[in-house]
């Protein structure tokens, strides 16, 4: 099993430094780093935490080309492969937040493929004509690309997005926290798809689902950070595949209405009445949530549904007094207890 743990950079560098040091330390093969609207720029945090490892992949999660002509990105991530001694990867997507500075994601599949097939010429230290990209650049190249092929993955939970992966990405993330098995074959089936649209093997793509992990000795504490989590992507996603009562599901979308802040930072505001209405069942369903010894089933699940990578979202356990980094320390060192067991789930079929 190959794993990928993300996190966001809402701490003193030192700190992101210090967690991504444990997530190597862990058992993790890659690190990503959020990349989020008006919080430390996920390249300039990527570049401190390849000094911080020695052997995980680091990249962007997901990097998006709306705010970053390709051809800057392009030249951050050349920038962290040099830095990583060969470690970086590209997760790229149409992102999310662009409302806070108000970006329109116009035309996200079209868009998306033009910028994916810059960012892979440029890094693969090829010239680039205007003519040849939507985005304008004339005779373009790095002039220190990489000297070896990085990875780029997109990350969506959309039938034309999952396609466009299919057709050009090394690496599909698939899905938005929820996973069940039919929501898994449909996006297996979208990224193989679009890889046999353009000839290529669908074997060659590496998909992985978005999940969220919590976990913590104190498995009470990490289900109680995840319930309003869990409300979020219940109220956003209404998968037709989970029950939930119309009146409960009411009553969740009404508690939001209460919520402020961002529901990961330990300053944000949790209504109450979500303890009662998000049960564990809701959790499990959004989340890899509870302590070492939950960890190993729930991983199970997932392999048995035809993964063999996940892509994780480490989500800080909330507690009395701590701050973001005591609650990522707490989810890390938890689930390095879990991690060996984890790894060495057998490939899926």
């Amino acid at each position: 099993m190959i794993l990928e743990a993300e996190f966001s950079p809402g701490m003193p560098m030192a700190a992101c430094e210090e967690v991504a040091s444990l997530i190597e330390e862990a058992g993790f093969d890659r690190l990503g780093i959020s990349d989020v609207v008006h919080w430390p720029d996920t390249y300039a945090v990527q570049a401190l935490c390849a000094r911080a490892t020695r052997r995980v992949e680091i990249g962007p999660m997901v990097a998006n080309p709306y705010l970053r002509h390709p051809a800057v990105t392009a030249a951050a991530v050349a920038t962290v492969d040099e830095v990583s001694g060969g470690r970086a990867f590209l997760g790229y997507g149409v992102g999310a937040g662009l409302e806070a500075v108000g970006v329109e994601p116009s035309r996200p599949v079209a868009t998306l493929r033009a910028a994916t097939a810059q960012v892979r010429a440029l890094l693969d230290g090829q010239q680039v004509g205007a003519k040849a990209t939507a985005f304008g650049v004339h005779e373009a190249q790095l002039r220190r690309p990489p000297g070896r092929r990085v990875p780029i993955a997109i990350g969506t939970r959309s039938p034309q997005v999952a396609r466009l992966a299919g057709e050009l990405a090394d690496r599909a993330l698939v899905g938005a926290r929820y996973l069940s098995p039919r929501f898994a074959a449909e996006y297996r089936s979208w990224v193989a798809e679009g890889a046999q649209r353009v000839g290529r093997d669908p074997a060659a793509v590496e998909v992985a689902p978005r999940l969220t992990l919590c976990c913590s000795a104190d498995r009470d504490a990490a289900y109680a950070t995840m319930r309003r989590d869990a409300a979020e992507f219940l109220v956003t996603l209404r998968p037709d595949d989970l029950e939930v009562e119309p009146d409960r599901l009411a009553a969740i979308e009404a508690a939001l209405g209460k919520a402020k802040g961002w529901y990961f930072d330990p300053e944000a505001y949790h209504p109450p009445e979500l303890d009662g209405l998000v049960d564990d069942r809701l959790v499990e369903a959004f989340s890899l949530c509870g302590d070492a010894d939950d960890l190993v089933p729930q991983f199970t699940r997932v392999a048995a549904m035809g993964f063999s990578s996940i892509s994780l979202k480490l989500a800080p356990v909330r507690r009395p007094g701590w701050s973001m980094i005591d609650g990522l320390r707490e989810t890390v060192r938890t689930a390095a207890r879990a991690l060996p067991t984890i790894r060495a789930l057998p490939p899926a079929t």
